[in-house]
């Protein structure tokens, strides 16, 4: 199903083109945070070699490897040597989607998905097995039914690759992370389907009890846990045996949330993001960075009155989810938005308002005005940010009313305006995705010659 927009372009542009927009300062902030691994490689390969972890699998064995669709830094890298350590213990290791409802919950997308991630059979070095067809394997003590990936249980062992990080919709002592890759992402849409039936508010119970039955019921190994510092970079991997997942999650969830990225401002008008996308968070935008959560669940992060987001990742592949947290967006942005990648998610969540579509402008500067229009910034000017995404913030750019905030933050260090921003004679962004910002090189120098 296509949708076409029929803007009215002539009134929106008698109520905002006398908005101003101002000019903007262009920040670099470094982020205290672990540093990122030399090697996830080596890394790997180090922790399989522990005799405990070598002990869970024995020569001649067929391994599942359950690899999510989340954005991990160097996720085929991890796979890949996954695989060649298990292959080195004498294993048969194959690769399956562990990633619930995504993928637009069909088996093709889902193998799309992890092709998209880089993690094919050429550069993992092993065999994508996707199906979406799964077995009950036992229920927790109040009924629920525990499905898995039927690949995953005609295998002898099962092992998993997962980012531990602070959920984007609940609290708990398990969040995103090893548990949840157990009763969500091997339990495929059924498996996720049946976690999220109660909604957020049960998350925090459903996912250890759900994974508890599974971890006792199905040929689980281990998981390898990954953990990112502040630019989104492997500063951990650790190999947790199954039977100690639910005891050593906790803490790798606490260390996980104190080495994250924030916005180091309280309160602010505006946040534009240029772009969201399952690439880059479940919700398009880390709400634990945004502070827009899709539930009331979660909190955390700045107060912001009004956000924009003015496009989606070509990586997302047209799953907008995340995008009904915004409050306006653009055409380009709506117009990418494919609702048969998208609304499985909301379904299988029960969270349909991050597959909404706000209110949608004409050009990235209507939406600029739009969102300065209603910030209720009443005689001041008014505090807006503008990010890349939520995986980038290392560099921003603000307006000059946040210099202040910026005087007293040792992290925050101006470097170039304020100067206007570069609008085509469309409207639109020259610098879309990148707003005159230098990207971080693997040694995190900058490149100041962009």
């Amino acid at each position: 199903m296509r949708i076409s927009f029929e803007i009215p372009e002539e009134i929106l542009h008698g109520l905002l083109d006398g908005i101003p927009i101002p000019p903007m300062l262009r920040v670099r902030y470094t982020m205290r945070t672990p540093a990122a691994l030399a090697d996830v490689g080596t890394t790997v390969a180090e922790q399989l070699r522990h005799s405990e972890i070598r002990a869970l699998v024995r020569p001649g064995e067929r391994i599942a490897i359950g690899v999510g669709s989340r954005g991990i830094a160097c996720l085929p890298e991890i796979v890949a040597a996954l695989t060649h350590e298990l292959r080195a213990m004498g294993a048969d290791p194959f690769i399956i989607p562990a990633m619930g409802s995504h993928g637009g919950a069909t088996a093709a997308g889902q193998h799309e998905v992890l092709t998209r991630l880089g993690v094919t059979e050429e550069r993992v070095g092993a065999p994508i097995v996707a199906d979406m067809a799964t077995e009950e394997i036992g229920r927790t003590d109040d009924g629920i039914a525990v499905r898995l990936d039927r690949q995953a249980l005609g295998a002898d062992g099962i092992v998993f690759v997962s980012r531990v990080k602070p959920h984007t919709a609940f609290r708990g002592r398990y969040e995103s992370g090893l548990a949840k890759m157990i009763a969500i992402g091997l339990g495929k849409q059924a498996g996720a389907a049946a976690c999220h039936a109660a909604g957020f508010g049960d998350m925090a119970r459903r996912v250890p009890t759900l994974a508890a039955v599974a971890i006792a019921r199905a040929p689980i190994r281990f998981g390898l846990a990954v953990l990112e510092n502040a630019h989104d970079q492997p500063f951990k991997i650790l190999a947790v045996p199954a039977n100690r997942i639910l005891a050593d999650e906790p803490a790798l969830l606490e260390e996980a949330k104190a080495a994250m990225a924030r916005i180091p401002f309280a309160k602010l008008d505006v946040l534009v993001i240029d772009q969201i996308g399952k690439n880059i968070s479940g919700d398009g935008a880390d709400p634990n960075i945004t502070g827009r959560y899709p539930t009331p669940f979660a909190s955390g992060g700045p107060q912001v009155t009004k956000q924009v987001v003015l496009d989606l990742t070509d990586e997302t592949d047209g799953n907008g989810n995340g995008l009904g947290t915004a409050d306006f967006t653009t055409v380009r942005a709506a117009q990418k938005m494919d609702f048969g990648q998208t609304y499985p998610n909301g379904l299988t969540s029960t969270v349909v308002g991050p597959v909404a579509v706000p209110m949608i402008l004409p050009s990235d500067r209507l939406a600029f005005a739009a969102a300065l229009l209603t910030c209720n910034a009443v005689g001041r000017e008014p505090r807006l940010m503008r990010i890349a995404n939520t995986l980038r913030l290392h560099e921003f750019t603000v307006t000059p009313s946040l210099l202040e905030e910026i005087a007293t933050n040792s992290a925050l260090e101006v470097i170039a305006g304020p100067t206007a921003l570069p609008f085509d004679d469309d409207g639109n962004l020259r610098d879309l995705g990148s707003p005159g910002m230098a990207r971080v090189t693997s040694d995190w120098a900058f490149d100041r010659h962009r």
